[in-house]
């Protein structure tokens, strides 16, 4: 019965190594004697090598129709996604290998994936089924080469551990290229889920395993597929690529793994081809029928331009990207914060616009008639709300130390036409300061938490540096360094204390410094 043969292609072309095989193929047969088959690169006529099948699952594969020109590592990497490879045997006259993976587990697992995808190998189907052989046995001396590359491929996948992308060592034998690619996300703006960059990559080809993590601060992901060609393609599509309007930028470099190992299904890490993994850390396991999705999902996504958005059709990736190049679509989140513990006495519904529209586009602010120490602020979407509290909570404003979180209103309401609420809210909706209204801006990529170094820009040839601190002192605080760019249109600029940086990006923040120049004041990440 052949009807279990699937088609799948994984491996890229690593070098034209020439084969040595040779081997001894044992199994069990009717009088449990062994059939003893060897072959090499000259002699692999000998050798029939169709396997008559019966269906039973076997830990060795049968692999046909490979390219003339296929290497051993490329045959190994198509089994190094479900578990660990034991042994080869290629028959290169026969265009044909067997494969021997550590478990008949993980060779079902290898055979049921790839009948739901069908890839290509140097633009050629492969054909894979079960051998009905149970283990292979091969004459190392015949096969040193074939050896020598398991070897060398099994030392770099036992070094893979999840977050260790570059916890293998340098002198690790790799191939040429890796089908596992690792991503840092710059200017994250917007939070990055593993289903968006699953839809993302999957555009080049099957992905079979996502790990996120954080290092250095930085959200960073390793990401498999099963076959090399769709790493390559990938990284050339896609490095340099912005996910959102001018934020969440992709960088990307093939990483020293050349297999990842995947513990968890959840929100973190996730094994396309191993739907039945627990969740781990009390998360929700993922449903089985929604795993089989994904490994079979084929994505729809363009790539444009470098500051348009990568299209984002699946509406709950779309929901978590907010309003920024995907029009139309909310943001999921509630876009008003509820801000407690103000200085009331001197507060404005202007000094928080000011503030909190480093964040995001505040659209209404509104002090509370009987508790003037609160205020609602209403951004434009959830992730900007996010955003701001995430960055303002627990800072000091007036001498206070402010309370942000996300309020139970919808919106902010204005009042009746006709009522005087003393000026304590004001609708700033069509306001011209609105730092990211404009798509393709670079404040998407310049926002960072509070800090004593302020950026100032947009400064006038006339100004200069003894203007500016003078300037900045009159705020009530210390200026302890300056510095000026080359162009000096822009400055860093440095208080005693974060919140005196706080006062002056507030009082100065689109101040009039004449010659048509209003001061442009942002926290800065640098230091003097």
């Amino acid at each position: 019965m052949d009807g279990i043969v699937t088609e799948v292609a994984v491996g890229v072309k690593r070098g034209s190594d020439e084969l040595l095989s040779g081997g001894v193929l044992s199994s069990p047969n009717s009088n449990m004697s062994s059939m003893v088959v060897t072959a090499n690169g000259n002699d692999s006529k000998k050798f029939k090598g169709e396997d008559k099948m019966d269906g039973a699952p076997s830990r060795v594969l049968h692999i046909r129709k490979l390219p003339g020109e296929v290497t051993e590592t490329e045959v190994i990497a198509l089994g190094l996604p479900f578990g660990k490879v034991t042994n080869i045997l290629m028959l290169k006259g026969k265009n044909q290998a067997f494969l021997e993976l550590a478990t008949e587990e993980a060779a079902i697992t290898m055979v049921n994936y790839y009948s739901a995808v069908t890839p290509h190998l140097r633009n050629q189907p492969i054909y894979i089924q079960y051998s009905n052989h149970k283990e292979l046995k091969t004459d190392n001396t015949l096969n040193q080469r074939a050896q020598a590359v398991l070897q060398a491929v099994t030392a770099v996948q036992t070094a893979s551990t999840p977050l260790s992308g570059t916890a293998v060592s340098e002198s690790a034998v790799t191939p040429a290229q890796s089908p596992v690619l690792r991503i840092i996300i710059d200017n994250m703006y917007y939070p990055v889920t593993l289903d968006v960059l699953h839809q993302i990559f999957s555009k080049f080809g099957a992905v079979l395993k996502i790990i996120t993590f954080t290092k250095n601060n930085q959200f960073q992901a390793l990401l498999q597929y099963g076959d090399p060609v769709n790493a390559q393609q990938a990284k050339l599509a896609l490095d340099g690529q912005n996910i959102y309007n001018a934020c969440c930028t992709l960088r990307i470099d093939f990483s020293k793994l050349v297999n990842l190992n995947v513990k968890y299904n959840n929100d973190k890490s996730r094994d396309y081809t191993r739907p039945d993994l627990p969740s781990g850390d009390g998360q929700p396991a993922l449903d089985p029928a929604i795993a089989a999705a994904f490994a079979k999902e084929t994505s729809l996504l363009a790539v444009p331009g470098a500051l348009s958005p990568l299209a984002i059709p699946n509406a709950a990736a779309a929901a978590a990207a907010g309003r920024v190049g995907l029009p139309g679509v909310s943001a999921g989140g509630n876009t008003v914060l509820l801000v407690s513990n103000l200085n009331e006495e001197m507060v404005t519904p202007q000094s928080l616009f000011t503030l909190f529209g480093v964040y995001g586009d505040v659209q209404r602010v509104k002090i509370l008639y009987n508790k003037k120490d609160s205020a609602l602020i209403q951004m434009a979407d959830g992730n900007q709300s996010q955003l701001a509290m995430n960055h303002l909570n627990g800072q000091k404003m007036y001498g206070k130390i402010i309370r942000v979180t996300l309020s139970k209103h919808q919106t902010v309401q204005l009042p009746r036409e006709g009522l005087d609420d003393q000026g304590l809210t004001k609708d700033f909706g069509n306001s011209p300061l609105h730092r990211f209204k404009k798509p393709g801006s670079k404040n998407f990529q310049n926002i960072f938490p509070p800090s004593a170094t302020l950026h100032l820009s947009n400064i006038p040839p006339s100004v200069a540096e003894e203007d500016l601190r003078t300037l900045f002192a009159n705020t009530g605080g210390t200026v302890k360094a300056f510095k000026f760019f080359q162009d000096h249109k822009m400055a860093l600029l440095q208080m005693a204390t974060v919140e005196e940086a706080i006062q002056a990006l507030i009082d100065l923040h689109n101040y009039n410094l004449g010659e048509n120049h209003h001061l442009r004041v942002s926290f800065s990440k640098s230091t003097i």
